[in-house]
C-alpha cells in the first residue's frame, strides 16, 4: 500500500450530503475482485448519462477538478452498504483524502485500509474548505498527515484528529497484509518452536 505523508493537490467541492457506497461505484461494476480500473466508474451514474456521455455539470468532469485527488463532501459521506469497492474506486481514480463532517463507520475504516485518509471536520471547517475547493485548479490544498493539518490555497491551517494506529499504517504504507508481514520473523519463529514442541501437529 502507498504511504501516506503530505498530499498538496486540487480539491473537488461536493457539498451533496448522504453520498452513499452506492453513488461512489454502483452495483453493477461490483463483479470484480481487483482494485484497479474502477476509477472509470466512481460516481457512474452522476458522471455520465444513459447514453455513456459525460454529464458537463458533474465536478469531476469540469476541466479544473479531472486532476483531483482531495474530495470536500456533505455529511455522511460513504453511508450505505459495506462495499470495499468504494474506496478501491476513490483511490483508483487518484483522489487519496476525503474531507466531510462525518463519515460511514465501515466506509471510514476501510479508507484507512486502501490508503485513502478520511478527515472528520466540524461543519464551519467543512465550509471553509468548500469555498476553497469551489476556487478551482488554481487553489491547491495541503494535508499533512504528521502534523494532522489540513491548510487552505490561502494558508489557513485547521488541524484534525485522526486514530494514532490508523496514522501510523498510513504513514508507514501497511494494510492488514502489510502488518502481518512485518511480523513475519517472529511467525517463522514461532512456527519453528511449535513444530519442535508438538510434532505430531
Amino acid at each position: 500500500m502507498d504511504k501516506f505523508t503530505t498530499l498538496t493537490g486540487i480539491a473537488a467541492p461536493m457539498p451533496l450530503v448522504n453520498i452513499d457506497t452506492d453513488m461512489i461505484i454502483p452495483k453493477q461494476f461490483l463483479k470484480t475482485i481487483k482494485r484497479s480500473g474502477l476509477g472509470a466508474n466512481l460516481f457512474d451514474e452522476m458522471r455520465f448519462d444513459r447514453q455513456g456521455n459525460e454529464v458537463p455539470d458533474f465536478v469531476l468532469n469540469q476541466e479544473a477538478y479531472r486532476s483531483a485527488e482531495i474530495l470536500v463532501a456533505g455529511d455522511n459521506f460513504g453511508c450505505g452498504s459495506s462495499r470495499e469497492h468504494a474506496p478501491w474506486a476513490i483511490k483508483d481514480f487518484g483522489i487519496r483524502c476525503v474531507i466531510s463532517t462525518s463519515f460511514a463507520d465501515i466506509f471510514y475504516n476501510n479508507c484507512f485500509k486502501n490508503g485513502i485518509l478520511p478527515i472528520a471536520l466540524p461543519k464551519e471547517v467543512v465550509d471553509v474548505l468548500m469555498t476553497d475547493a469551489e476556487k478551482g485548479a488554481n487553489a491547491r490544498m495541503t494535508v499533512d498527515l504528521e502534523s494532522q493539518t489540513v491548510t487552505t490555497s490561502d494558508g489557513e491551517v485547521f488541524s484534525f484528529e485522526v486514530d494514532a494506529f490508523k496514522k501510523h499504517c498510513l504513514l508507514e504504507g501497511l494494510d492488514d497484509i502489510g502488518l502481518t508481514m512485518a511480523k513475519a520473523d517472529s511467525i517463522k519463529s514461532f512456527e519453528a518452536q511449535a513444530a519442535q514442541a508438538r510434532p505430531w501437529v
